[in-house]
């Protein structure tokens, strides 16, 4: 047998810095005859490393309380949710690696939305409307700021969007919990979706450099007119041109000046097979780069796309009306990423320099959800469950 010391991490560990990172910072507290704080938490962590739901993984733990007893635990210990956001956004950082915040960084704020099909638990405001997506233009949506350093993105904050709610307000809830952790920003990346007068006037206002995809809005070329606002820049060349737009805030027209970098990008029609080219346009501000380098900066941002899938592979599976243990689910994938990020971070060779070597291969996330699993299935019998117990049965079968 190995000893110990033979490993750089264990499974025990990589358990052990979970639960410190949720215990300590969620502060759950509930000692019921049936459940512990402690085997609540483990519940929770079984539920993301499988990415199943409470009641499954109550049904195949032996040692475990039933699933109703975890949602009444839950119920019982979990504060309002704006408390509830504060501590997961505590929770988020607590381990972050000094070199990400040392020196101002870029921050990606991006919108995630969760696809429901049920209707709201109290108010219709807990439910965010967009475009169709998996069937349904109701979501469950989630703003995060993540920093980006040569390859590693490590969520700084998180905070739900609802119905109705204004871009400029999220992008400064996120940005006050960044300051708080310390955060240097660069500048800002940040989705076409925060392309606005209201955004925009607030980030020039707070100083803040950004990149942003211009949404192409304006009138279309036809005889004899020509082409208005973006869709005029389309024909330009590659370069920076100043631009007006305009818009209501407060339902007020207002209007903000804006730098739009236009940069063509060269690709293969897949149909055809023909090589084309594509203008991208960025509203741009405090930024200096060439546009060829504002286009490839901003292609950084898409990482977070990957950090969501991630996020995905870790959230505990629901139907639950509940926002609360929607946003409780969402944060602990979260968490459990931001330490999978952290210890790559920590395994890395020349992690003070510009360029830190890193060893995924190492450690892959599903793993480390596996190991996490592993652990707490042994604390809570997952190999000791000998079938279908009786109780289940008269339950499920409606014949108690």
């Amino acid at each position: 047998m190995r000893s110990r010391t033979d490993y750089i991490v264990t499974k025990s560990e990589v358990h052990g810095y979970a639960n410190h990172w949720l215990g300590s910072a969620l502060k759950l507290e509930y000692e019921g005859t049936k459940c512990t704080t402690g085997t609540l938490l483990q519940i929770l962590l079984i539920a993301a490393s499988r990415v199943a739901s409470i009641f499954a993984v109550c049904r195949d733990l032996a040692d475990a309380p039933s699933d109703q007893t975890i949602r009444d635990a839950l119920a019982a210990t979990l504060p309002e949710i704006a408390e509830l956001e504060r501590r997961l956004n505590r929770s988020l950082a607590t381990k972050l690696p000094k070199a990400l915040i040392r020196k101002s960084r870029r921050i990606a704020i991006d919108l995630t939305l969760i696809p429901y099909h049920g209707q709201p638990l109290a108010d219709k405001k807990e439910i965010y409307r967009s475009a169709p997506k998996s069937g349904t233009t109701h979501f469950h949506a989630y703003a995060t700021a993540a920093v980006i350093h040569k390859g590693h993105r490590y969520t700084l904050a998180v905070t739900r969007v609802e119905r109705g709610e204004k871009m400029k307000e999220v992008v400064q809830r996120l940005l006050a919990i960044v300051r708080r952790r310390r955060g240097k920003i660069r500048f800002l990346l940040l989705d076409k979706g925060f392309f606005s007068v209201a955004v925009i006037s607030y980030l020039k206002s707070a100083g803040l450099g950004f990149i942003i995809p211009a949404v192409v809005r304006g009138r279309k070329p036809k005889a004899p007119q020509k082409a208005a606002g973006l869709r005029a820049l389309r024909k330009k060349n590659n370069g920076y041109y100043r631009h007006t737009l305009t818009g209501k805030v407060g339902g007020q027209d207002r209007s903000a000046q804006v730098t739009i970098c236009v940069a063509s990008k060269r690709y293969t029609h897949k149909k055809s097979s023909q090589r084309r080219t594509k203008k991208l346009m960025y509203a741009v501000w405090k930024v200096r780069q060439t546009p060829q380098d504002v286009r490839e900066t901003y292609r950084t941002r898409f990482g977070i796309e990957t950090s969501y899938r991630q996020m995905n592979e870790a959230r505990i599976k629901t139907c639950t009306r509940d926002p609360k243990l929607r946003l409780l689910f969402v944060g602990i994938a979260l968490v459990l990423r931001n330490i999978w990020v952290w210890l790559h971070f920590k395994l890395a060779k020349g992690k003070w320099s510009e360029e830190p070597q890193l060893f995924l291969k190492l450690l892959r996330f599903r793993e480390m959800l596996l190991w996490i699993g592993q652990i707490v299935g042994r604390l809570l019998g997952a190999d000791e469950k000998q079938g279908i117990d009786r109780e289940s049965y008269l339950r499920l079968t409606n014949q108690a």
